[in-house]
């Protein structure tokens, strides 16, 4: 798998290269960004080490691109977030350290200089099968996620308050949302709030609030951060409120090593009743393109 990851990669940033091309006046109306990046973490200990401690390998492997159009009072933003990283240790099966596919698209339209109408579409799931390890009585690791197992398309309409390009504030009173929980071999107790006997939960009445912030606090110092509250008007408790955060916060060591320290926060009643997080520090490769256009 960790062969595959690199060969992915490396495909991705030769595609990105031979996409990248001088812009011309027609391509001023977008605003492209592309960033790929590959942290390794290794570590090995002698049979005879007295402090202690495992041999291990990691690979974090990430892709970011965004291309936002604006002409006039229209505009038109697209992101994909994708993450996929693997750990090795040594006496233990292979697994995974993260996995997070994240799509956004969002067309607007501006009646003051601030502020804008929008609608907007969402999705969020992961690429492979997810397991609690070593609980089961035999133990064995039981299933827990998969791909669209759970997945979440989440459609809203509202307006955007966006006064500088670093920061966006979403305000939606109608984002209906549907739950996906297309694996049937999930356990029984990760439905994720789809009823049972079926493959889809529907919110219709629902609203939600995102927050976007993007901006180099420092010299070669950035931080990106992404939060949304998603609530549903007949779960009204504000234990039943959905939060979710992603927050990065990279240094650039040069053109192209980085150091990066990321978090995830989620909390989702329907999931679990406490706060779920992850969070990785790494030292990698990060491939940057800025402007670009395609033809």
């Amino acid at each position: 798998m960790i062969k595959h990851l690199l060969v992915l990669l490396v495909l991705l940033l030769n595609t990105a290269v031979a996409l990248a091309q001088t812009v011309t006046e027609a391509d001023t109306l977008w605003r492209r960004s592309f960033a790929a990046g590959l942290n390794l973490n290794q570590s090995s200990f002698s049979d005879n080490w007295k402090a202690g401690g495992v041999s291990s390998v990691a690979l974090n492997t990430h892709l970011e691109a965004r291309a936002d159009y604006k002409m006039a009072k229209v505009s038109w933003d697209n992101a994909v977030q994708l993450q996929y990283g693997l750990i090795k240790n040594k006496g233990e099966e292979q697994r995974k350290s993260i996995d997070r596919i994240y799509l956004d698209t969002k067309y607007g339209y501006a009646f003051t200089s601030d502020w804008n109408t929008f609608v907007s579409a969402n999705f969020l799931s992961q690429f492979t099968k997810g397991y609690a390890y070593d609980v089961d009585a035999d133990g064995t690791d039981r299933l827990i996620s998969n791909f669209l197992s759970p997945g979440f398309l989440t459609f809203a309409l509202g307006a955007e308050y966006k006064p500088n390009p670093h920061f966006s504030l979403r305000l939606s009173p109608f984002a209906p949302r549907f739950t996906f929980l297309a694996d049937a071999s999930v356990g029984e107790n990760e439905r994720y709030g789809v009823p049972e006997g079926k493959k889809v939960r529907t919110e219709w009445l629902a609203a939600m609030i995102q927050a976007a912030y993007d901006r180099d606090i420092m010299q070669n110092l950035n931080l990106r951060a992404n939060y949304m509250s998603y609530i549903n008007y007949k779960e009204l408790s504000g234990r039943e409120i959905d939060h979710l955060l992603n927050a990065t916060l990279t240094a650039k060591v040069n053109r192209y090593i980085n150091v990066s320290l990321t978090c995830n926060l989620v909390y989702d009643y329907d999931q679990d009743s406490e706060v779920q997080y992850s969070q990785s520090l790494a030292l990698g490769i990060l491939y940057t393109l800025q402007g670009f256009s395609v033809r």
